[in-house]
C-alpha cells in the first residue's frame, strides 16, 4: 500500500509533465509549478484537518469532523494501539488518500492554463480542497464500519453508503469532480488573449508523451491500490484498467484518422489519459469485455469532447473538461450497463440482466458531484476574483507567466541562439 501511495504520488508530476508539454515555452515552469505546489500546499491541509473531514465521524451526514483527527491525532505510531483502517494500519490509508487529494486538485490547473495569477491558484486550491474535495471524498470513499457484534460504530459517506453507488478509485471524487470545478472557473477566469483565433500549440510533444506515461504506470497504484492489500482484487483492476486503457488510446486515434486523415502522438496521450479516467469507478465491478467497451466509448467520446469548447466558446486550455469531465461521466455511467456480476462485487448492470437499479444510483452519484463541485467552484472564483484577483495582467500574459510570476525562464533561447551564430561563422 505503501508503494502505491507513491504511485499515485508520481502521477503528480507526471500531470505535471503532460500539462507543461502542452503549453507554450514562455509558461511552462508555471504550469509545472501550478501542479507541484499542490503536492505541497494540500499534503499539509490534508495532515491538518483534510484526512479528518473525509473519513472522520459523520457530521449533518456531509462532512467528517474535522476536530476528530486534527493533525492527524491518534494515527500514527506513537498512539497506544496503532488503528486500523479496514485491514491495513490506518497511517498507511492516511498517506494513500493523501495522494489522491493532491492530485485532484493538480488536475484543475490545466483548464486556465497561461493566464492564472500563482498566488490565486494557492488561494483557490486551498480553498477548494477545504470545501469541495475533502467532503465529497468523505461521501465517496468513506465507508460504514462496524464492531465484531455487527454494531454501527461509523457511518461513512452517502454516496458509497446510501446511494449505493459504485466508484471503487474515484471516477466521481476525482474526476467529475476536478472537470466540473475546471469548467467553472474558465467561466469566471475568461479566455485567454487570442483564443480561439491565435493557435496555441504545444511546445513539447516529448514532456505530454512522458507525463502519459508516469500517469498511466501512477494509475496502477490509484486503481489496483483501492483494492487494499496485495491480492487478488487489486490483480483483476490491474488487468482491467490496462485492457481500458489501451483500447481507449486505440479509439481516440481511429478517430483522429477518421475526422483529421492523421492519427497524433498528443491524440495518443489524450486517449491513455482519457481511459484511465473512464475505468477508474468501474475496474473492480467490470470484465474484460465491459473494460473493452467503456475504454472505446470513452477514447471517442472524449475524442468529439474536446472540441465543444469551440463550440460553447469556453476556453478550456488543456481539455480538463473533455477528457476528465466526459470521461469520468462515461465511465461512472457506463458502470450501471455493463457491471459484470461474475467479478464478485456485488452489482450487476443493465446489459447482464440487472435492470435499471444501479444505472440510476451511478446517474445520481455523478449528477449529485458535477453539480456541488460546479456550484461551489463558481463561488469559489468570485470570492477570489474580488479579492486578491484571478488573472494575470495583458502584459503578464503577453510576457509570459514564468518571467511574470516566477522570474524564471524554462530555456535560453537568447544562448542558444548566441551559440548557434558563433557555429555558423566559425563553420
Amino acid at each position: 500500500m505503501l508503494v502505491s501511495a507513491a504511485f499515485v504520488l508520481l502521477m503528480t508530476p507526471g500531470l505535471a509533465f503532460f500539462y507543461g508539454g502542452m503549453v507554450r515555452a514562455k509558461n511552462v515552469l508555471n504550469m509545472l509549478m501550478m501542479s507541484i505546489s499542490a503536492m505541497g500546499l494540500v499534503g499539509v491541509l490534508w495532515a491538518l484537518y483534510g484526512y479528518s473531514i473525509a473519513f472522520g465521524d459523520n457530521t449533518f451526514g456531509l462532512i467528517g469532523d474535522p476536530t476528530q483527527f486534527f493533525g492527524l491525532k491518534g494515527l500514527l505510531s506513537g498512539a497506544e494501539e496503532v488503528p486500523l483502517a479496514g485491514t491495513i494500519p490506518a497511517s498507511v490509508f492516511v498517506a494513500f488518500q493523501m495522494m489522491f487529494a493532491i492530485i485532484t486538485v493538480a488536475l484543475i490547473s490545466g483548464a486556465v492554463a497561461d493566464r492564472l495569477k500563482f498566488s490565486a491558484w494557492l488561494l483557490f486550491a486551498g480553498i477548494w480542497a477545504t470545501v469541495v474535495y475533502f467532503p465529497v471524498a468523505h461521501w465517496v470513499f468513506d465507508f460504514d464500519a462496524t464492531d465484531d457484534d455487527g454494531n454501527l460504530v461509523h457511518e461513512g459517506g452517502w454516496i458509497a453508503n446510501k446511494l449505493e453507488a459504485v466508484d471503487f478509485a474515484g471516477g466521481t471524487a476525482v474526476h467529475i469532480n476536478a472537470g466540473a470545478a475546471a469548467l467553472a472557473l474558465v467561466l469566471v477566469i475568461g479566455r485567454r488573449k487570442g483564443w480561439p483565433g491565435t493557435p496555441f500549440r504545444p511546445h513539447n510533444l516529448p514532456f505530454v508523451m512522458l507525463g502519459a506515461g508516469l500517469l498511466w504506470f501512477g494509475w496502477f497504484g490509484f486503481n489496483a491500490g483501492s483494492a487494499l492489500g496485495s491480492n487478488g482484487l487489486a490483480g483483476s483492476t490491474f488487468v482491467i484498467t490496462s485492457v481500458a486503457t489501451s483500447t481507449a488510446m486505440l479509439a481516440w486515434l481511429l478517430v483522429e484518422k477518421l475526422r483529421d486523415g492523421k492519427a497524433t502522438s498528443l491524440g495518443a496521450a489524450s486517449g491513455i489519459v482519457a481511459g484511465l479516467v473512464a475505468i477508474t469507478p468501474s475496474c473492480s465491478s467490470v470484465n474484460v469485455l465491459g473494460a473493452l467497451a467503456i475504454g472505446a466509448v470513452s477514447g471517442a467520446l472524449c475524442a468529439l469532447a474536446v472540441g465543444l469548447k469551440f463550440k460553447f466558446g469556453f476556453d478550456d486550455s488543456l481539455d480538463v473538461v473533455g477528457v476528465h469531465l466526459v470521461g469520468g461521466i462515461v465511465g461512472t455511467v457506463m458502470v450501471g450497463f455493463v457491471a459484470a456480476p461474475e467479478m464478485g462485487a456485488g452489482v450487476t448492470g443493465l446489459f447482464y440482466g440487472g435492470g435499471f437499479d444501479l444505472l440510476w444510483r451511478q446517474t445520481v452519484g455523478a449528477a449529485v458531484v458535477l453539480a456541488f463541485s460546479f456550484i461551489a467552484t463558481l463561488i469559489i472564483a468570485y470570492i477570489v476574483k474580488f479579492t486578491i484577483g484571478l488573472r494575470a495582467s495583458e502584459e503578464a500574459e503577453s510576457v509570459g507567466l514564468d518571467e511574470s510570476e516566477h522570474a524564471e525562464t524554462a530555456y535560453d533561447f537568447a544562448a542558444v541562439g548566441s551559440t548557434a551564430r558563433s557555429a555558423v561563422k566559425e563553420a
